[in-house]
């Protein structure tokens, strides 16, 4: 990481506030929590404390806001050099690095502080091995150096479910481990379909995303098998854990053949990026869709 000299450029307290919010990447933040929620519903048979809830998903918007902002201040001379992120607070001039990490660090404690005085020490220490596990394992030691990059680092991004669950029960049994494991598994279909879009921006700073190293059929056809992997996966839910039911097996098999589709399609045309675009924000939907079933059977007698 190297660092940038643009001279901040906010001129009123509003701009302020929404360069900081914009440092928290909000955009990736919902879907986290969705994984949390379900988890947690899950885990307390459709009967979830509301303040329990509340204070769950606080800490964890806190410490995905505290990852991300981590993530802008190291990534910020990759972000300088990318169109497509020039226009990132740090990069932009708007928030200088030290103030940046003066607010991650603080969203860290406040998250830390939430969930250890209002849930439990679990799910505390729990999200805060997200934040250390997304900076040093994938920001840190994988992202700019090899091809797996997002294979292991998904590792991150499958923890709130960990914490949803320890959250309810304050232990982890089998069960909020198929939930991780249906979150790592669906990170490289998701983001090696973004990572074919923005294919040139990677190469331009020389981050080895899989399209950049392998090409796109070789891409394609590790987004199918892992699309492969993910959708039965799901169904361990079902059996033999027997946390989920067969509504939930049901939307499961129906989502996950539209995923397979839409991977099948891409596999025999990994160049249409119109293809990989769809797959992408399809693979959003069928994971916020995906969780919203495991809450809906949860609530069933």
């Amino acid at each position: 990481m190297i660092g940038t000299t643009v001279a901040r450029r906010n001129t009123n307290l509003l701009e302020v506030v929404q360069s900081y919010y914009q440092l928290t990447k909000p955009r990736i933040i919902p879907l986290l929590l969705i994984t949390t929620a379900a988890a947690m519903w899950i885990a307390s048979s459709g009967s979830v404390d509301p303040l329990l809830l509340f204070f769950t998903l606080l800490g964890g918007t806190l410490a995905s806001a505290s990852a991300q902002t981590f993530n802008c201040i190291y990534d910020q001379d990759i972000d300088y050099e990318m169109l497509r992120t020039r226009s990132r607070p740090i990069p932009d001039g708007q928030v200088q690095p030290s103030h940046a990490l003066i607010f991650a660090i603080i969203l860290g404690v406040l998250s830390f502080t939430i969930l250890t005085v209002f849930v439990n020490l679990l799910a505390a220490l729990l999200a805060i091995s997200g934040i250390v596990f997304y900076m040093v394992i994938y920001t840190h030691l994988l992202k700019r150096h090899t091809v797996q990059n997002i294979v292991i680092g998904g590792a991150a991004g499958a923890i709130p479910p960990l914490v949803g669950w320890a959250a309810v029960t304050g232990n982890l049994s089998w069960t909020p481990w198929v939930l991780f494991g249906i979150v790592f598994l669906w990170t490289p279909p998701h983001f090696w379909a973004l990572s074919l879009i923005i294919k040139e921006d990677y190469a331009q700073v020389g981050v080895p995303m899989l399209p950049v190293v392998a090409g796109e059929e070789s891409t394609a056809n590790q987004i199918w098998l892992y699309t492969l992997l993910t959708v039965p996966f799901t169904l361990l839910l079902v059996y033999p854990l027997a946390a989920s039911g067969v509504v939930y097996g049901l939307i499961a098999l129906f989502l996950g053949g539209i995923f397979l589709r839409k991977a099948w399609q891409l596999k025999q045309e990994p160049s249409d990026k119109e293809l990989a675009r769809s797959l992408f924000k399809y693979s959003i939907l069928y994971m916020m869709l995906l969780c919203t079933g495991m809450v809906v059977d949860s609530l069933l007698p």
